[in-house]
Protein backbone atom coordinates (compact mmCIF):
# COMPACT_ATOMS: atom_id res chain seq x y z
CA UNK A 1 0.00 0.00 0.00
CA UNK A 2 3.00 2.27 0.87
CA UNK A 3 4.48 2.24 -2.79
CA UNK A 4 0.59 2.90 -4.29
CA UNK A 5 0.36 5.71 -1.69
CA UNK A 6 3.66 7.29 -3.01
CA UNK A 7 2.48 7.07 -6.68
CA UNK A 8 -0.78 8.17 -6.19
CA UNK A 9 0.70 11.10 -4.11
CA UNK A 10 2.96 11.95 -7.20
CA UNK A 11 0.55 12.10 -9.24
CA UNK A 12 0.47 9.06 -11.07
CA UNK A 13 -2.91 7.89 -12.90
CA UNK A 14 -2.53 4.34 -13.24
CA UNK A 15 -2.01 4.65 -9.33
CA UNK A 16 -5.38 6.91 -9.01
CA UNK A 17 -7.22 4.12 -11.50
CA UNK A 18 -5.99 1.35 -9.00
CA UNK A 19 -6.93 3.47 -6.28
CA UNK A 20 -10.33 3.31 -7.38
CA UNK A 21 -10.53 -0.02 -8.04
CA UNK A 22 -9.74 -1.10 -5.11
CA UNK A 23 -12.60 1.46 -3.40
CA UNK A 24 -15.29 0.17 -6.52
CA UNK A 25 -14.36 -3.46 -5.43
CA UNK A 26 -15.08 -2.85 -1.72
CA UNK A 27 -11.22 -4.62 -1.51
CA UNK A 28 -10.15 -4.87 2.47
CA UNK A 29 -8.07 -2.29 1.57
CA UNK A 30 -10.76 0.28 1.13
CA UNK A 31 -11.29 1.76 4.40
CA UNK A 32 -7.51 2.67 5.23
CA UNK A 33 -7.28 4.07 2.05
CA UNK A 34 -10.02 6.68 2.22
CA UNK A 35 -9.06 7.19 5.69
CA UNK A 36 -5.93 8.54 4.49
CA UNK A 37 -7.27 10.19 1.54
CA UNK A 38 -9.58 11.85 3.05
CA UNK A 39 -7.61 15.07 4.87
CA UNK A 40 -6.11 15.54 1.45
CA UNK A 41 -10.44 15.92 0.52
CA UNK A 42 -12.26 19.41 0.08
CA UNK A 43 -10.87 21.64 -2.54
CA UNK A 44 -12.58 19.85 -5.46
CA UNK A 45 -16.17 21.40 -6.70
CA UNK A 46 -18.38 18.86 -7.91
CA UNK A 47 -20.92 19.26 -10.85
CA UNK A 48 -23.59 17.05 -11.08
CA UNK A 49 -25.10 16.40 -15.03
CA UNK A 50 -28.52 14.58 -14.47
CA UNK A 51 -31.58 13.68 -16.92
CA UNK A 52 -33.38 11.12 -19.00
CA UNK A 53 -31.95 8.25 -20.82
CA UNK A 54 -30.70 9.93 -24.58
CA UNK A 55 -30.42 13.70 -23.16
CA UNK A 56 -27.20 13.85 -24.30
CA UNK A 57 -25.42 13.94 -21.02
CA UNK A 58 -22.25 12.21 -22.31
CA UNK A 59 -21.79 14.55 -25.08
CA UNK A 60 -22.75 17.74 -23.06
CA UNK A 61 -19.89 16.46 -20.18
CA UNK A 62 -17.29 16.12 -22.84
CA UNK A 63 -17.91 19.59 -24.24
CA UNK A 64 -17.88 21.15 -20.91
CA UNK A 65 -14.79 19.44 -20.46
CA UNK A 66 -13.06 21.21 -23.24
CA UNK A 67 -13.97 24.63 -22.05
CA UNK A 68 -12.68 23.96 -18.54
CA UNK A 69 -9.75 22.85 -19.67
CA UNK A 70 -9.29 25.72 -22.08
CA UNK A 71 -9.10 27.54 -18.60
CA UNK A 72 -6.26 25.35 -17.41
CA UNK A 73 -8.60 23.30 -14.98
CA UNK A 74 -7.82 19.87 -14.14
CA UNK A 75 -10.86 17.69 -14.67
CA UNK A 76 -12.12 14.18 -12.81
CA UNK A 77 -14.94 12.97 -14.69
CA UNK A 78 -17.15 10.29 -13.10
CA UNK A 79 -19.89 8.37 -15.35
CA UNK A 80 -22.42 6.25 -13.94
CA UNK A 81 -23.75 3.62 -16.45
CA UNK A 82 -26.68 0.86 -15.45
CA UNK A 83 -25.69 -2.73 -14.62
CA UNK A 84 -27.60 -5.33 -16.44
CA UNK A 85 -29.94 -7.04 -14.50
CA UNK A 86 -29.43 -10.90 -16.38
CA UNK A 87 -25.23 -10.61 -16.70
CA UNK A 88 -24.44 -7.75 -14.30
CA UNK A 89 -22.45 -6.35 -16.79
CA UNK A 90 -22.58 -2.77 -17.88
CA UNK A 91 -21.71 -1.06 -21.28
CA UNK A 92 -19.45 1.67 -19.76
CA UNK A 93 -20.17 3.68 -23.18
CA UNK A 94 -19.18 7.16 -21.66
CA UNK A 95 -15.75 6.75 -23.01
CA UNK A 96 -16.40 6.33 -26.61
CA UNK A 97 -18.51 10.03 -26.42
CA UNK A 98 -15.38 11.25 -24.86
CA UNK A 99 -12.63 9.94 -26.91
CA UNK A 100 -11.29 13.56 -27.35
CA UNK A 101 -9.81 13.96 -24.04
CA UNK A 102 -8.59 10.54 -23.85
CA UNK A 103 -5.01 11.21 -23.92
CA UNK A 104 -5.17 14.26 -21.63
CA UNK A 105 -3.20 14.34 -18.62
CA UNK A 106 -5.56 16.64 -17.21
CA UNK A 107 -8.56 14.79 -17.52
CA UNK A 108 -9.11 11.43 -16.18
CA UNK A 109 -12.59 9.54 -16.64
CA UNK A 110 -13.85 6.85 -15.05
CA UNK A 111 -17.01 4.89 -15.35
CA UNK A 112 -18.73 2.84 -13.35
CA UNK A 113 -21.82 0.41 -13.23
CA UNK A 114 -24.65 1.05 -10.79
CA UNK A 115 -24.21 -3.23 -9.73
CA UNK A 116 -28.18 -2.87 -8.81
CA UNK A 117 -27.80 0.56 -6.85
CA UNK A 118 -31.10 2.88 -7.40
CA UNK A 119 -30.97 6.40 -7.74
CA UNK A 120 -29.05 7.32 -10.60
CA UNK A 121 -25.35 6.65 -8.71
CA UNK A 122 -23.52 3.91 -7.91
CA UNK A 123 -23.01 2.39 -4.08
CA UNK A 124 -19.44 3.63 -4.06
CA UNK A 125 -19.52 6.94 -6.11
CA UNK A 126 -19.22 9.54 -3.04
CA UNK A 127 -15.61 7.57 -2.17
CA UNK A 128 -14.61 7.23 -5.84
CA UNK A 129 -15.68 11.21 -5.93
CA UNK A 130 -13.30 11.38 -2.65
CA UNK A 131 -10.33 9.84 -4.47
CA UNK A 132 -10.45 11.85 -7.41
CA UNK A 133 -11.08 14.69 -5.08
CA UNK A 134 -7.77 14.01 -3.23
CA UNK A 135 -5.75 13.36 -6.44
CA UNK A 136 -6.34 17.14 -7.15
CA UNK A 137 -8.14 17.75 -9.84
CA UNK A 138 -9.92 20.62 -9.72
CA UNK A 139 -14.02 19.79 -11.10
CA UNK A 140 -15.37 16.54 -10.57
CA UNK A 141 -18.09 16.33 -13.48
CA UNK A 142 -20.45 13.34 -12.25
CA UNK A 143 -23.10 12.36 -14.73
CA UNK A 144 -25.73 9.48 -13.57
CA UNK A 145 -27.34 7.08 -15.22
CA UNK A 146 -30.64 7.97 -17.33
CA UNK A 147 -33.09 9.24 -14.52
CA UNK A 148 -36.99 9.85 -14.11
CA UNK A 149 -38.26 11.65 -11.25
CA UNK A 150 -37.38 9.57 -8.36
CA UNK A 151 -33.60 8.64 -8.73
CA UNK A 152 -32.34 12.04 -7.03
CA UNK A 153 -29.10 10.68 -5.58
CA UNK A 154 -26.97 13.16 -7.23
CA UNK A 155 -28.59 16.45 -5.34
CA UNK A 156 -26.53 14.70 -2.31
CA UNK A 157 -23.50 14.28 -4.01
CA UNK A 158 -23.12 17.31 -6.18
CA UNK A 159 -22.54 21.10 -5.52
CA UNK A 160 -24.32 21.98 -8.41
CA UNK A 161 -26.83 20.09 -10.35
CA UNK A 162 -27.31 20.12 -13.97
CA UNK A 163 -30.62 18.79 -15.42
CA UNK A 164 -30.48 18.25 -18.66
CA UNK A 165 -33.83 18.21 -20.55
CA UNK A 166 -34.71 17.67 -24.20
CA UNK A 167 -38.20 18.70 -26.41
CA UNK A 168 -39.50 15.68 -28.81
CA UNK A 169 -39.90 13.34 -25.51
CA UNK A 170 -43.55 13.43 -25.34
CA UNK A 171 -45.27 15.38 -22.42
CA UNK A 172 -41.99 16.93 -21.55
CA UNK A 173 -43.50 18.75 -18.20
CA UNK A 174 -45.37 15.43 -17.41
CA UNK A 175 -41.99 13.66 -17.35
CA UNK A 176 -40.20 16.73 -15.22
CA UNK A 177 -42.62 17.81 -12.83
CA UNK A 178 -41.70 16.00 -10.10
CA UNK A 179 -38.66 15.24 -7.95
CA UNK A 180 -35.99 16.35 -10.31
CA UNK A 181 -37.66 19.67 -11.14
CA UNK A 182 -37.06 20.11 -7.84
CA UNK A 183 -33.00 19.22 -7.53
CA UNK A 184 -31.87 21.41 -10.58
CA UNK A 185 -29.78 24.53 -9.62
CA UNK A 186 -29.48 25.09 -13.72
CA UNK A 187 -31.75 23.27 -16.71
CA UNK A 188 -30.16 22.89 -19.97
CA UNK A 189 -32.71 22.20 -22.82
CA UNK A 190 -30.09 20.09 -24.91
CA UNK A 191 -30.58 19.37 -28.47
CA UNK A 192 -31.71 22.97 -29.27
CA UNK A 193 -31.61 22.61 -32.94
CA UNK A 194 -34.74 20.32 -32.36
CA UNK A 195 -37.76 21.84 -32.88
CA UNK A 196 -40.17 22.35 -29.62
CA UNK A 197 -36.55 23.35 -27.49
CA UNK A 198 -37.76 27.12 -27.01
CA UNK A 199 -41.35 25.66 -26.31
CA UNK A 200 -39.91 23.55 -23.57
CA UNK A 201 -37.50 26.03 -22.03
CA UNK A 202 -40.81 28.72 -22.09
CA UNK A 203 -42.81 26.09 -19.99
CA UNK A 204 -39.89 25.08 -17.77
CA UNK A 205 -39.48 28.85 -17.20
CA UNK A 206 -43.72 29.32 -16.33
CA UNK A 207 -43.18 26.49 -14.23
CA UNK A 208 -40.42 27.94 -12.02
CA UNK A 209 -43.01 30.97 -12.00
CA UNK A 210 -45.59 29.05 -10.40
CA UNK A 211 -43.75 28.06 -7.27
CA UNK A 212 -45.14 30.93 -5.72
CA UNK A 213 -42.08 32.07 -3.68
CA UNK A 214 -39.22 34.03 -5.00
CA UNK A 215 -35.87 31.92 -3.91
CA UNK A 216 -32.47 33.85 -3.91
CA UNK A 217 -31.73 31.60 -6.43
CA UNK A 218 -33.47 30.94 -9.82
CA UNK A 219 -32.57 28.06 -11.88
CA UNK A 220 -31.53 29.48 -15.03
CA UNK A 221 -32.76 28.03 -18.42
CA UNK A 222 -30.80 27.61 -20.90
CA UNK A 223 -30.51 26.34 -24.71
CA UNK A 224 -27.62 23.79 -25.70
CA UNK A 225 -26.23 22.26 -28.84
CA UNK A 226 -23.00 19.95 -28.63
CA UNK A 227 -23.82 19.89 -32.28
CA UNK A 228 -23.19 23.38 -32.92
CA UNK A 229 -21.72 24.76 -29.29
CA UNK A 230 -24.72 26.53 -29.15
CA UNK A 231 -25.17 28.03 -24.78
CA UNK A 232 -22.12 25.78 -24.03
CA UNK A 233 -20.42 28.75 -22.45
CA UNK A 234 -23.18 30.30 -21.24
CA UNK A 235 -24.08 27.21 -19.43
CA UNK A 236 -20.67 26.68 -17.62
CA UNK A 237 -21.03 30.41 -16.43
CA UNK A 238 -24.57 29.58 -14.77
CA UNK A 239 -22.00 26.83 -12.81
CA UNK A 240 -19.79 29.64 -12.19
CA UNK A 241 -23.13 31.52 -10.91
CA UNK A 242 -24.25 29.18 -8.55
CA UNK A 243 -20.98 28.81 -7.08
CA UNK A 244 -20.31 32.34 -6.10
CA UNK A 245 -23.74 32.33 -5.02
CA UNK A 246 -23.24 29.25 -2.59
CA UNK A 247 -20.00 30.79 -1.58
CA UNK A 248 -21.47 34.23 -0.60
CA UNK A 249 -24.53 32.94 0.74
CA UNK A 250 -22.70 30.77 3.25
CA UNK A 251 -24.30 27.84 1.78
CA UNK A 252 -21.72 26.01 0.50
CA UNK A 253 -19.98 24.76 3.60
CA UNK A 254 -23.54 24.62 5.09
CA UNK A 255 -24.07 22.00 2.99
CA UNK A 256 -20.81 20.44 2.84
CA UNK A 257 -21.14 19.71 6.65
CA UNK A 258 -24.83 18.94 6.43
CA UNK A 259 -23.30 15.89 3.59
CA UNK A 260 -20.57 14.71 5.97
CA UNK A 261 -22.14 14.31 8.78
CA UNK A 262 -25.18 12.31 6.58
CA UNK A 263 -22.18 10.21 5.12
CA UNK A 264 -21.11 9.58 8.61
CA UNK A 265 -24.41 8.02 9.46
CA UNK A 266 -25.04 6.21 5.75
CA UNK A 267 -21.58 4.28 6.38
CA UNK A 268 -22.86 3.40 9.89
CA UNK A 269 -26.55 2.17 8.33
CA UNK A 270 -24.47 0.30 5.80
CA UNK A 271 -21.97 -1.39 8.14
CA UNK A 272 -25.23 -2.57 10.26
CA UNK A 273 -27.10 -3.97 7.56
CA UNK A 274 -24.08 -5.78 7.33
CA UNK A 275 -23.67 -7.15 10.61
CA UNK A 276 -26.75 -8.12 10.67
CA UNK A 277 -27.05 -10.36 7.56
CA UNK A 278 -23.82 -11.95 8.30
CA UNK A 279 -25.85 -13.27 11.32
CA UNK A 280 -28.10 -14.77 8.77
CA UNK A 281 -25.44 -16.45 6.73
CA UNK A 282 -24.56 -18.32 10.54
CA UNK A 283 -26.57 -21.36 12.47
CA UNK A 284 -27.59 -18.99 15.88
CA UNK A 285 -30.60 -17.20 17.30
CA UNK A 286 -31.33 -15.10 14.39
CA UNK A 287 -32.16 -17.64 12.22
CA UNK A 288 -34.22 -19.40 14.55
CA UNK A 289 -36.11 -15.95 14.73
CA UNK A 290 -36.19 -15.86 11.08
CA UNK A 291 -37.75 -19.50 10.79
CA UNK A 292 -40.69 -18.59 13.02
CA UNK A 293 -41.53 -15.72 10.78
CA UNK A 294 -41.73 -18.10 8.11
CA UNK A 295 -43.88 -20.51 9.65
CA UNK A 296 -45.73 -17.93 11.39
CA UNK A 297 -45.60 -18.40 14.47
CA UNK A 298 -44.41 -14.61 15.33
CA UNK A 299 -44.80 -11.20 13.50
CA UNK A 300 -41.94 -9.54 11.75
CA UNK A 301 -42.11 -6.47 14.02
CA UNK A 302 -41.36 -8.56 17.10
CA UNK A 303 -39.02 -10.66 15.38
CA UNK A 304 -37.04 -7.61 13.89
CA UNK A 305 -36.61 -6.36 17.51
CA UNK A 306 -34.90 -9.33 18.98
CA UNK A 307 -32.73 -9.52 16.14
CA UNK A 308 -31.59 -6.15 16.82
CA UNK A 309 -31.42 -7.05 20.70
CA UNK A 310 -29.40 -9.91 19.55
CA UNK A 311 -27.31 -8.46 17.03
CA UNK A 312 -26.14 -5.82 19.42
CA UNK A 313 -25.80 -7.87 22.76
CA UNK A 314 -22.89 -9.98 20.18
CA UNK A 315 -21.46 -7.61 18.88
CA UNK A 316 -17.58 -7.18 19.87
CA UNK A 317 -18.40 -3.34 20.39
CA UNK A 318 -21.17 -3.17 22.86
CA UNK A 319 -19.44 -1.13 25.78
CA UNK A 320 -17.02 0.18 24.25
CA UNK A 321 -17.91 3.85 24.15
CA UNK A 322 -15.85 7.01 24.12
CA UNK A 323 -14.89 6.23 28.38
CA UNK A 324 -13.37 2.69 27.56
CA UNK A 325 -9.78 2.09 28.39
Amino acid sequence: MEDLMAKFSGGEQRALARVISLVENESPEKDELLRRLYPRTGAAYIVGITGAPGSGKSSLVDRLTGLIRRAERTVGIVAVDPTSPFTGGALLGDRIRMQEHACDGGVFIRSMGTRGSLGGLARTTKDVIRVLDAFGFDYILVETVGVGQAELDIMHVADTTVVVLTPATGDSIQTIKAGIMEIADVFAVNKADLPGARKLAAEVEAMLDLKGTRPAWRPPVLLTSTVSGEGLEDLWAAVERHRAYLVEAGLFERRRQERARAEALEIADHRWQAMVRKHTELPGPVNELLARVEARELDPYTAAAEILQWVVSSSPLRGAGCGAG
